[in-house]
């Protein structure tokens, strides 16, 4: 049944990617409306818009599920809730199609929730403390984007609809609400610790969520409703907001040591890349680089997970080491998608995040945004040397000899058709899509290849930096992110240690021991010796009779 679904899946990505093109070609767009209820001008309906985009979409989410869960059947053989597993994933896929397929704010509602409830139970998947830990960060921080989606409902009654995607409303709340709801979605400033935290959850899992769901969901909604921003002159604040989480990430990836976590990052980078264009109204350039962005990065996690998996779930980049002598089809695999990251010429990243920053060079931007983005692209390519250097190419680490086992088939056979995918379709897309004339001088053209230099060389060199020589605050600053992670457990340490007392002293004290031991001991004890026939007789018989004359006197009386 398992394989059924993934064939299904499978198939019916292909047929979609194959309507994009004819929808995009034909510039076709389809809405299908279905009103249930109208009250006092205002039509409470439910609509379907498909498009080359939501079509795209689509193909992108369903063909990834499907090697993911190929994937998770070697993965996760040893689970005993294996098929709970798989119902979380199936379950978590149909959340996010709901949110493609239906623009509207009180459809979008239905799929956001979905995909905040069911990460959650992917997140406590392993049942430890760690993760019950990264878990309730991972809902509350998403409550609130949740609760940004309610406040825009009750907003847009004005509108008299729901389909906020067709109106020109040049609010400044319903702009504020709707970057609130995508940046708590898409882990920006200053909600970006849940994602790193989320890590937790199964590999396949992080596969899933990091390249083509959860993550993406906000920068889906800026695409659908960008005309609200540039209306509302939001476009400098999400720029700086962006801008700085994407250097944030890059420079705490260079300083971390867990391969899931480095990895993780790179996705908060590549987020705020993402909004970052989207700021500056570019729709389409944004769109691609999402699509060019999941498949590169899905094949990341899943080489990670193949890796964390024969090295007998170790985790820790300093315990591995020239890997490449012993799998040697899941490091080429690993590389090409590490140079796709980097935006290393003529792999698919190339083609949309070369475009990107060269749109950047040539908008008029403040210079702090500017320098930013430029450190940001730096540190990408240097946390990616570094990642290879330290796994790959480094000396063999004496660890290895102990834990080393053989190179799964069926998770090698899920990496190839991605891989191809990966390979060939940044090519593909930005020749199909009318990307803006760009100008710029020689120099200009060759910066980024100059930053790409520069972070080789400042990756090769913090491979060999000693992290334990590091100040104490230096090491707080860099893994911490800004003190991020602090801030949100003490803001959860108080409010959670009350709710702790008030579970330990009413639930489980005051209130068990009043109505639950109490009343067992004294009624039921009671309500038993009534009904014991051979008391019942004697001693319960006498006292209904006594009873009785009690009440009859009184009643004279």
């Amino acid at each position: 049944m398992l394989v059924m679904n993934i064939f299904f899946f499978f198939f019916f990505s292909l047929g979609f990617m194959i309507m994009s093109m004819v929808f995009m070609l034909m510039k076709l767009s389809v809405l299908m409306e279905w009103v249930f209820m109208s009250l006092n001008s205002m039509n409470m309906e439910f609509i379907f818009y498909v498009d080359w985009v939501s079509m795209m979409f689509f193909s992108l989410v369903l063909m990834i599920s499907s090697f993911v869960m190929l994937y998770s059947l070697s993965y996760m053989k040893d689970d005993m809730n294996i098929n709970r597993f798989f119902m979380l994933v199936i379950m978590f896929v149909v959340s996010m199609l709901l949110l493609i397929i239906c623009p509207n704010i009180m459809g979008l509602l239905l799929g956001w929730d979905g995909l905040g409830l069911i990460s959650y139970c992917l997140v406590i998947y392993y049942q430890n403390w760690k993760s019950f830990s990264s878990g309730m960060i991972t809902v509350l921080l998403n409550r609130i984007g949740d609760v940004g989606i309610l406040m825009m409902i009750s907003l847009m009654i004005m509108l008299g609809s729901w389909n906020g995607m067709f109106y020109s409303l040049s609010g400044l709340n319903f702009s504020l609400l709707m970057m609130l709801s995508a940046f708590t979605k898409s882990a920006q400033l200053p909600f970006s610790s849940w994602l790193p935290l989320a890590m937790a959850a199964p590999t396949p899992v992080s596969s899933l969520v990091h390249s083509s769901t959860l993550v993406t969901a906000g920068v889906y909604l800026l695409m659908r409703y960008n005309n609200y921003l540039i209306d509302s002159h939001m476009m400098g604040l999400m720029l700086f907001i962006s801008s700085s989480t994407m250097m944030m990430s890059g420079l705490m990836a260079n300083f971390e040591n867990d391969l899931k976590k480095i990895i993780a990052l790179s996705t908060l980078s590549q987020l705020g890349l993402m909004m970052s264009i989207l700021s500056l109204g570019s729709v389409e350039l944004g769109f691609i680089h999402l699509i060019i962005h999941a498949l590169f990065k899905s094949l990341l996690f899943m080489c990670s997970g193949i890796l964390i998996h024969q090295m007998s779930n170790n985790q820790d980049i300093r315990y591995m080491g020239s890997l490449i002598n012993y799998y040697p089809f899941v490091s080429l695999v690993f590389f090409v998608s590490l140079l796709s990251l980097c935006g290393f010429p003529f792999f698919s990243g190339y083609y949309s995040k070369d475009l990107i920053m060269e749109v950047f060079l040539m908008t008029k931007m403040n210079l702090l945004s500017m320098i930013m983005l430029l450190v940001s692209t730096l540190f990408t390519v240097s946390y990616s040397v570094r990642l290879i250097i330290l796994v790959y190419l480094n000396y063999m680490n004496k660890m290895n000899y102990f834990v080393l086992i053989v190179e799964s088939s069926l998770m090698s056979l899920s990496l190839v058709i991605l891989y191809f995918y990966s390979l060939m379709v940044g090519y593909y897309l930005i020749n199909l899509m009318d990307i803006t004339l760009i100008v710029l001088s020689l120099m200009e053209k060759l910066l980024i290849l100059q930053i790409c230099l520069l972070g080789c060389i400042l990756g090769w060199y913090m491979s060999f930096v000693n992290m334990i020589n590091l100040s104490n605050y230096l090491k707080f600053f860099f893994p911490m992110m800004w003190g991020l992670n602090i801030i949100y457990m003490k803001i959860s340490f108080y409010p959670l240690k009350f709710s702790m007392f008030m579970y330990k002293i009413f639930d489980k004290g005051i209130l068990e021991y009043m109505f639950v031991y109490s009343m067992k001991k004294s009624l039921i004890k009671n309500l038993f010796n009534l009904l014991m026939l051979n008391k019942f007789l004697y001693l319960n018989l006498f006292m209904f009779m006594y009873f009785l004359i009690f009440m009859m006197i009184i009643y004279i009386n």
